[in-house]
């Protein structure tokens, strides 16, 4: 533990739960699974992840938990592990399994910050992995406010195929060129082979890399860690200085709450304008904002998109896999570059105690990387994010902008009520140049679930469309998306929205620079909003769909702020402090 570290201050949470005689029947349990006295009178590090082996994506996290146990001992503390689940975004894409996704973002937090209350955990260790797990955990801490160090288990090795370097968005527009004639099935089968070679996350900038240097940005995760690879072999010997990082946190009593500050918010936002990161942050970062209780829109992110540049040449619209980002010498080079041209708050608190500007000092860039450009001479000169607003989206809605592509369009509306009619359009060459293709139904409320429309998208693409066709929708996108896409559209069709409004043939105008996405032509009010049968009755996802908010605020669930007060209200052991007070 740290230096001057109060034992008793470290063990505030838990005491409540393990100490005193009343106590006897709590200890004789753990007693008889392992943990000795001496365990229970250290404070109580509660290790999470989300192991599962139905993808690549968290296959690591055993290890890595089992390190950052060891690392937990180590420095004074006992460590408590316990799993949660995982949606593989990659798999279910496609299918009516992908409303689980971002449902499993609500389910994560939920399970996390349940365990941590349950059990009184005195600080946690969170390792992430797939899209959905990194938001959730953030989520869930933000709510305890108790010291926590957030730890991604890694990126996944690019593939090789032909030579070049390919990732798992390669495969699903590699669907659309066999559909456009431009890839045999056989070549399919040769990349679908290669594209995922072990365990780690999607390996582009796509949301899993995105929310990963989207937390150590906001100050979360120690900077350097979350960029090694998943597959590199001192992913595991890193793990072990989350213990350290953990207890040295807790002694400081260094919580969620001094942290994620508007500023660091504000940081996050800009490395993934600056990165070319996913339009998923966009709604992660809201939700994140929402249980950190800060002040934080869609304008916002609008506005520091536009004055922070894009300096990463990271796929899906660069050239490079996550992986060149760590041999390049990591996010910290990222984040040190708009450190020093004013376009990040450095003087940010980190999990460490560093200041943001501390913990990137130390960064060695590669001399010959090209992965990460200079501020002098960007890709370009504002970020990826734009937020449109207009007749079509007067909530707001969400495109990511490469630094090459399609930036305006106006076309005829071609309407689907759901992605697998999209898709069967697009696969069966029933969109031609000039089309907007519109997929609505898809919100968070009307999908439910708000599923991502990678399979249309990476079919548009791989069919050549890219430069000719745009798609609207209230789902949202996967971050290996490319091309003019637009979605988040708020209000989202299941409550009203303008886009369930649309008839085949309206026009709509695109104009990314401009900030906006009409009709024309169209009074759209004068018009009823089309009604669509609930596409689930009945379990979690009826429930969900019962609850959830607009994705303008973050697709978040209705209900009462969950910020866990026990430690502000706690007093000492014996007085108020009972495990009911303690919990209120």
């Amino acid at each position: 533990m740290a230096e001057n570290a109060d034992p008793e201050h470290a063990r505030r949470v838990s005491r409540t739960l393990l100490e005193g005689m009343e106590r006897a029947p709590a200890r004789s349990y753990l007693r008889n699974i392992g943990y000795s006295q001496e365990d229970l009178n250290r404070p109580i590090i509660g290790v999470a992840h989300c192991w599962t082996d139905t993808s690549p994506c968290n296959l690591n996290h055993r290890d890595l938990a089992a390190a950052a146990k060891k690392g937990v001992s180590r420095s004074g503390g006992t460590p408590m592990e316990f799993g949660t689940i995982a949606i593989a975004d990659g798999i279910v894409m496609g299918t009516a399994g992908m409303r689980a996704s971002l449902i499993s973002r609500e389910v994560i937090a939920d399970s996390i910050e349940l365990v941590a209350r349950g059990h009184y955990f005195d600080a946690m260790i969170c390792i992430t992995g797939c899209d959905k797990t990194s938001p959730a955990a953030a989520m869930a801490v933000a709510r305890l406010d108790r010291p926590a160090v957030l730890a991604y288990s890694g990126t996944v090795l690019p593939g090789c195929f032909r030579g070049n370097d390919v990732a798992s968005g390669d495969i699903y527009e590699a669907v659309g060129k066999v559909a456009g004639g431009t890839m045999t099935l056989e070549e399919l089968e040769l990349l679908e082979e290669v594209a995922c070679p072990g365990a780690g996350a999607c390996g582009g900038q796509y949301t899993a890399n995105t929310m990963s240097m989207v937390l150590e940005a906001i100050g979360l995760s120690p900077v350097g860690f979350n960029s090694v690879p998943a597959m590199d072999p001192t992913k595991v010997t890193l793990s072990q200085e989350l213990g350290s990082i953990a207890l040295d946190a807790l002694a400081a009593d260094r919580r969620p709450s001094k942290i994620l500050t508007r500023p660091a918010f504000e940081n996050a936002t800009a490395a993934v304008a600056a990165s070319g990161g996913s339009t998923n942050a966009v709604l992660h970062l809201l939700a994140m904002a929402h249980e950190a209780r800060i002040d934080f829109s869609l304008s916002d992110f609008d506005a520091i998109s536009r004055r922070t540049p894009l300096i990463c040449d990271l796929k899906p619209s660069g050239r490079y896999a996550a992986n060149a980002l760590h041999e390049a010498g990591g996010t910290a080079i990222v984040l040190r570059r708009l450190i020093e041209s004013g376009h990040m708050d450095g003087s940010a608190l980190t999990i460490t105690g560093q200041s943001l500007a501390e913990a990137c000092q130390s960064a060695v860039e590669r001399p010959d990387q090209r992965v990460v450009s200079t501020i002098a001479v960007p890709f370009s000169t504002g970020g990826s994010l734009a937020v449109l607003w207009g007749n079509l989206a007067p909530e707001g809605s969400v495109t990511k902008i490469a630094h090459h592509g399609l930036v305006a369009h106006s076309g005829p509306a071609r309407i689907f009520e759901c992605e697998e009619d999209a898709i069967s359009a697009v696969l069966n060459r029933r969109i031609v140049p000039g089309d907007v293709v519109v997929v609505r139904h898809e919100g968070p409320r009307g999908g439910p679930g708000m599923r991502e429309m990678l399979q249309v998208t990476s079919a548009i693409m791989g069919e050549g469309l890219g430069d000719s066709v745009a798609l609207v929708t209230d789902g949202r996108f996967s971050g290996a998306t490319r091309g003019l896409m637009v979605g988040h559209v708020c209000p989202e069709a299941a409550v009203g929205g303008p886009i369930g409004k649309l008839r085949e043939g309206d026009m709509i105008e695109i104009d990314v620079p401009g900030r906006s996405i009409n009709v024309v032509g169209v009074d759209l009010e004068s018009r009823p909003s089309t009604t669509h049968e609930p596409y689930v009755r009945t379990g979690a996802l009826a429930h969900y769909a019962l609850l959830v908010g607009s994705a303008s605020h973050g697709a978040v669930l209705a209900g009462l702020d969950s910020r866990d007060d026990e430690v502000e209200n706690s007093h000492s052991h014996g007085e108020a402090d009972t495990p009911l007070d303690a919990m209120s």
